[in-house]
């Protein structure tokens, strides 16, 4: 008798093992070290003496049921109690789902590239239509599927979509709703915290705005799931740490990715950015000249005691050292100086006069100087803490021309669905690329105001510029460009 033979008699007497899903992990069950050893990769399984099973993330799910299959017609048996997702016809709820609903050649691009692999993200600019996509991938598949959003905004934006598309009233984790169904739309946060009772229960995942994903906390959301298929969507996947390197283990690699070079003018609107320089009063000079001294003295003589002392430690030393506190003070309201000078008000009148009668966004870089706008001009004022019912009379507002415009600080950044405006003015902000992208993809989708115009007001002489000048780190603002600074 040979070999094979001997394995498939072992394998008749022997009981079959089994795979089962245990708050977001897998467990193993009716096999020896030998066996994982031979069949699996050393460092994917750890022995849990606890239940005396072998464990792992449950995002392993997929390689492990095709390595468990392999072995089932060789020397191996096992029942897999995992699975829990169902499927779902879309075509039979609607048939826009499938049919009537046409894509654009590079959202078909996008599609058919996914679908290759059923694993991986798409990278396109804001205003492209990523959700379109999305919706196209999803009914494609026709699994229970779970999306993933950074914020309620977008959450709510998703199930009003999927109702509009698919007919489906999608179920809704988070925001203190816990309602969960084949169709379920969720926020980073909450999917993070309630993965290792649902991980099971959805066979693709959708990851809205997936650079957030890798943070150290919410990658648990991918890390629980047990979805064999995964989608990630993004305009900007680069993340300053480093880390948007783990995407490709928790979702997969960049299948299709578009810049935005690439679509303006053509599926975006053509647009073009100034950028607008101005002083800081004598008054407002003078005291950001003595708050500069008070934090460079203070940095100075800290490295000469320790020549690594950076941003860090002063936070850390600020809690217990009245120095480092009043050096943290003092760069605080530097940049509330930065930010909230006398002058960026004055050319925000101006540019309100220039495009009278124009809808449009102001973006800054505190609530603070969103606040003063509002106060200033009468124009609503959207901050994260603002209700759902809130948020949607301001969009509406601004929509149907009850409003000029809106002011806000992040809330705005990403993701969230605007009117048609094609007029955005940046007085504040980080000086990440990523963001200065998605605040510019929020005036281009196409619209019959045409072109779009970006004001970007930057304080000269202070760290602003240099904000200013990471924010252009990037292929969208090399081109057409007017310089200011």
């Amino acid at each position: 008798m040979d070999r094979s033979s001997n394995d498939r008699s072992r394998a008749a007497q022997r009981e079959p093992c089994e795979l089962e899903f245990d708050a977001g992990t897998l467990l193993l069950r009716g096999l020896e070290r030998t066996d994982i050893d031979r069949h699996f990769d050393n460092s994917l399984w750890r022995f849990d003496a606890r239940v005396g099973a072998f464990r792992t993330d449950a995002m392993h799910y997929d390689s492990v049921r095709q390595t468990l299959d392999g072995l089932a017609d060789r020397s191996l048996r096992y029942v897999d109690r995992v699975r829990e997702w169902v499927s779902i016809d879309f075509a039979a709820r609607s048939t826009e789902a499938v049919e009537t609903v046409s894509l654009r050649d590079d959202q078909l691009a996008a599609v058919e590239s996914w679908l290759k692999t059923r694993r991986g993200c798409v990278v396109m600019p804001t205003g492209t239509g990523k959700t379109e996509v999305a919706l196209r991938l999803i009914a494609a598949c026709g699994q229970s599927a779970l999306i993933v959003a950074p914020v309620r905004d977008l959450m709510y934006q998703w199930h009003r979509r999927i109702l509009s598309r698919f007919g489906i009233d999608a179920g809704i984790l988070g925001d203190g709703i816990c309602r969960v169904s084949p169709l379920t739309v969720t926020t980073y946060d909450s999917a993070q915290i309630h993965m290792p009772r649902i991980g099971n229960r959805f066979g693709l995942v959708v990851f809205d705005e997936c650079h957030h994903l890798p943070g150290p906390a919410r990658q648990d959301a991918a890390r629980m799931s047990a979805a064999p298929y995964r989608l990630g969507l993004t305009a900007t996947p680069e993340r300053a740490d480093g880390r948007h390197q783990l995407l490709d283990p928790l979702i997969g690699g960049i299948v299709y990715s578009q810049r935005l070079s690439q679509a303006r003018g053509k599926t975006l609107a053509d647009y073009n950015v100034q950028r607008i320089a101005i002083d800081l009063s004598d008054e407002e000079r003078r005291r950001y000249s003595d708050l500069s001294r008070t934090v460079r003295d203070f940095v100075v003589k800290r490295r000469q005691e320790d020549p690594g002392f950076d941003w860090p430690a002063l936070c850390n030393e600020s809690g217990a050292d009245p120095e480092a506190r009043r050096a943290l003070r003092a760069f605080h309201a530097k940049r509330s100086i930065e930010d909230r000078a006398e002058d960026k008000l004055r050319i925000l009148e101006d540019l309100f006069r220039l495009h009278a009668g124009e809808p449009f966004l102001v973006f800054t870089g505190t609530n603070a100087m969103a606040r003063d706008i509002s106060r200033k001009f009468l124009i609503p004022c959207l901050l994260s803490h603002c209700g759902k019912r809130e948020r949607l009379d301001i969009l509406r507002g601004v929509e149907q021309g009850d409003y000029p415009g809106i002011v806000a600080n992040r809330v705005l950044d990403e993701g969230v669905d605007l009117p048609d405006v094609k007029l955005a003015i940046v007085i504040g902000g980080s000086g990440s690329s990523r963001q200065a992208i998605q605040r510019l993809g929020r005036v281009l989708r196409r619209s019959r105001f045409g072109a779009a115009t970006i004001y970007e007001i930057v304080t000269r002489q202070t760290r602003d510029e240099i904000r200013s000048r990471r924010r252009r780190d990037n292929d969208a603002y090399q081109r057409r460009v007017d310089p200011g600074v």
